[in-house]
């Protein structure tokens, strides 16, 4: 072949490879990143964290009369690891019973103090006692030797046996009063007897009873289950060293693994979308691969502050369809949920969307020039937005705004 025929069939191309340079150099002004416009299905999520829980537990309570005994706060001693798998009967938990043990020495005190009161108290009763029915023999020995002298006077003078019958009648009358005075004494020292004996038996049962408390302060599990610990009014979870009240004795639960739930937080733009009955999907950042299917079954109509936070967040509480055994309370979920679903829809990243004077457009390659078009937008994700009008399936889009295409205009919608 001739140089030229060569040099008349390649200048054409040459001609074309040159102007496709000075076009793109002179349109783009450096290398932009462009993306295809997508057909397919779109979803309008709402991804938010949460909190996996269980919506049926059991508590693993402390005793709950520890207020009588002005316990206002025990601290926990000794608690097994969180996620234990135990059955009913085992071992959880101590509680520490230093306060416990200083009122029961106390009582053991009083009682020894009350119990030799009682013995001392019936010992002098007995003396005492005693001692007046020996009074009241020998007045009735003199009564018996009075009378016996008065019936052997009868042959004495009148006056005599007058004096006889008066020194009769007056030990009669002392022989009553001290049988009443006995009488009397013996109720008293009853009594006595009786209120000492009673606060025996108040300290001995006082006794008793704490002793009951401190057997309790080592706690045991009435079911089977595996243990998370309790958490804290203020979210935070109840370790050794953590202290129990009368008002919340909780320091375990048993939660039922069956029937889970993620507790998580709105905040108030998307609050706005989310309501009962929609579809979430629920992954979990301990297992990647696991997700499981859920629903929306509570949203809170009153927003919260959250320590550390100024903002307000509504409570949303995802329900679990479908259970996993790799799922533990207190993992941290990823929650999607499902606002709205679009099928056979145009779609493209929201990076590629510009606007002017409320105009929305985009640059879209067309041939070997770039255009900016109008485009009228639809739903919108964090991530992409539905295109309704303006753009075709596979057409080129960038997502950065070239250089030197401020001042073209705009193509308007057909």
């Amino acid at each position: 072949m001739s140089r030229k025929k060569l040099f008349l069939i390649a200048s054409p191309i040459v001609i074309v490879f040159l102007l496709y340079v000075f076009i793109s150099d002179g349109s783009e002004g450096n290398s932009s990143v462009t993306t295809t416009v997508k057909k397919g299905v779109f979803l309008d999520e709402v991804i938010i964290s949460g909190e996996a829980q269980s919506t049926s537990l059991k508590k693993i309570n402390g005793p709950t009369d520890i207020r009588k005994y002005r316990l206002n706060n025990v601290k926990i001693q000794d608690l097994i690891p969180e996620g234990t798998v135990i059955k009913k009967g085992d071992y959880v938990g101590r509680l520490d019973p230093s306060e416990l043990n200083g009122q029961i020495i106390d009582a053991q005190l009083n009682l020894e103090n009350a119990q030799s009161k009682f013995t001392q108290e019936q010992l002098d009763t007995t003396l005492t006692l005693k001692q007046e029915r020996t009074a009241i023999k020998d007045l009735e020995f003199t009564l018996a030797e009075d009378r016996l002298e008065l019936e052997r006077s009868i042959y004495e003078p009148p006056s005599t046996i007058k004096q006889l019958e008066i020194k009769i009648e007056r030990a009669e009358r002392d022989l009553k009063e001290k049988k009443e005075d006995y009488q009397i004494k013996k109720r008293k020292a009853i009594a006595k007897m009786v209120e000492v004996g009673t606060e025996v038996s108040k300290i001995q049962k006082q006794l008793e009873d704490l002793t009951t408390l401190q057997r309790s302060f080592t706690i045991h599990s009435d079911a089977n289950g595996m243990v998370t610990y309790a958490k804290n009014w203020d979210g935070s979870k109840r370790t050794v060293g953590s202290n129990i009240s009368p008002w919340d004795p909780t320091i375990a639960t048993l939660p039922d693994l069956t029937k889970m739930e993620s507790k998580t937080y709105a905040n108030e733009v998307d609050i706005r979308k989310i309501i009962k009955e929609q579809e979430v999907t629920i992954g979990f950042d301990a297992f990647p691969d696991v997700t499981i299917k859920g629903i929306v079954t509570n949203v809170a109509n009153v927003g919260e502050k959250k320590r550390g936070s100024d903002i307000n967040l509504f409570q949303v509480l995802i329900k679990f369809n479908e259970s996993n055994d790799n799922v533990r309370p207190g993992m941290t979920t990823s929650n999607r949920i499902l606002i709205d679903k679009e099928e056979d829809v145009l779609t493209v990243p929201l990076e590629a969307i510009f606007s002017q004077d409320s105009i929305s457009y985009v640059y879209a390659k067309s041939g070997l020039s770039i255009e900016k078009k109008e485009v009228e937008l639809g739903s919108s994700n964090v991530d992409e937005v539905v295109i309704k009008n303006g753009l075709e399936e596979n057409d080129i889009v960038y997502l950065s705004k070239p250089e030197g295409l401020d001042d073209k205009n705009i193509k308007p919608l057909k």
